[in-house]
């Protein structure tokens, strides 16, 4: 069974079709990867997939659960985590609870526990709190532990962010441009550790990304948009090689 499904799925924003008849399934533990010029509609579907839009049209199915409708908070906790294209840290925040706080979606405990740190509050701190130093620690990042994250280098930003996803104890796992900002050794290192966090954490991931390089390097399939339409669909090699692809993104005819 797919992990994810999207069946026709189409937005409008007013009279504009922002993504248009888009059909996508996702087997688990797959990496596949969305491309296409700016405003082709890529971060739309990210949007669509996440509750942030509602989809004016088609279906998304997680894990054979409709999710249209379902609010960004409530597709989180059934398994969905995203980054996104412009890094969203808790810049005042430390390293640490930056990772901590992704956990909060999920605590059982109520207001009164809170309070009075009774009850489960104390169980779930705890648990909370070793969770995240795991996962800094998987991470490489348990050294900046009490480190503001606004004082990270770019790179470890990133990493971070996608740390505090990973909080979240997803399946599938969708990256917004990951290499944006990145020189070419910080893009090398990035393919190496999103393939390590899809074996370590057993992820399924979609991710968009201009990098070239990267996308060819590490995704298994790959589709093509282009003004909200899917106009491409296949392996790497097959969408280096399609002619409507050089046309339409890369500018070049054959």
């Amino acid at each position: 069974m797919p992990v994810l499904e999207t069946h026709h799925l189409t937005h409008h924003f007013g009279g504009l079709a922002a993504v248009s008849d888009f059909n996508l399934a996702i087997e688990p533990h797959e990496l596949v990867g969305v491309i296409g010029p700016n405003g082709a509609g890529k971060t739309t579907v990210f949007n669509l997939i996440t509750g942030v839009y509602r989809a004016t049209d088609g279906s998304i199915s997680f894990a054979d659960t409709e999710i249209v409708g379902k609010t960004p908070s409530e597709i989180t906790s059934l398994g969905i985590a995203r980054t996104f294209q412009n890094i969203r840290l808790f810049r005042e925040l430390t390293v640490l609870d930056n990772v901590r706080v992704a956990h909060y979606a999920q605590v059982r405990y109520n207001a009164i526990e809170a309070l009075l740190h009774l009850g489960r509050f104390q169980t779930e701190e705890k648990s909370i709190l070793e969770h995240s130093l795991d996962l800094l620690a998987s991470l490489k990042l348990e050294s900046y532990t009490d480190e503001l994250s606004k004082n990270l280098p770019y790179g470890l930003q990133r990493r971070l962010e996608i740390a505090r996803a990973l909080a979240t104890r997803p399946q599938l796992l969708l990256l917004d441009e990951p290499a944006a900002g990145m020189n070419p050794q910080e893009v090398g290192q990035l393919m190496e550790f999103i393939q390590w966090i899809r074996q370590e954490f057993k992820l399924t991931i979609l991710l968009i990304e201009h990098q070239m390089h990267l996308v060819m390097g590490i995704c298994e399939r790959l589709l093509v948009l282009d003004f909200g339409e899917t106009i491409a669909e296949g392996k790497p090699r097959e969408i280096q090689n399609n002619p409507r692809v050089l046309e339409v993104y890369l500018g070049e005819t054959q």
